[in-house]
């Protein structure tokens, strides 16, 4: 499924430049994509775009995001640093955190990968319209082993 998602990223600037879902469809199959990870993604992404329709809201900057066990078992810890760190540094909001989680928990498995959490924060953004500054885009696109340091 991540490798569709990721596809549809490189290759559809935002979400309502996609074709319809039979046409989507087709279109990934040609490319080679098994038609139960298209279906799998499609249906996430529909789940992606209910949330964002109801992306709103403000929260304090004195509160704090706690965790369920069921969240904190579904995401992992990796996961969950990963987003606080995205928090801590001004580019992942309130909102659009809430979004980063109820998605990762649409996905079967437990605990996520780290690498399959960068691509639903980066789904998260292409769903919204938004472009992460290109410090974001390296740590959702780079592996840490890929980095030169300067």
């Amino acid at each position: 499924m991540f490798e569709v998602l990721v596809y549809l990223y490189e290759n559809y600037w935002r979400p309502d430049a996609c074709p319809d879902h039979d046409q989507l469809t087709r279109k990934l199959s040609a490319v080679g994509f098994e038609t139960d990870e298209i279906q799998e993604a499609l249906s996430w992404l529909d789940g992606l775009a209910e949330t964002a329709e109801t992306y709103a809201g403000e929260q304090s900057e004195t509160s704090m995001r706690v965790y369920s066990p069921a969240e904190v078992e579904r995401l992992g810890e990796d996961s969950i640093g990963f987003v606080s760190f995205l928090e801590s540094a001004g580019v992942l909001p309130a909102p659009m955190r809430e979004m980063v989680v109820d998605r990762a928990s649409a996905v079967g498995e437990s605990p996520l990968a780290l690498e399959d959490l960068k691509v639903i924060v980066l789904m998260v953004f292409w769903s919204l319209g938004e472009e992460p500054d290109a410090l974001i885009l390296d740590e959702l696109f780079v592996a840490p082993e890929e980095r030169l340091i300067h």
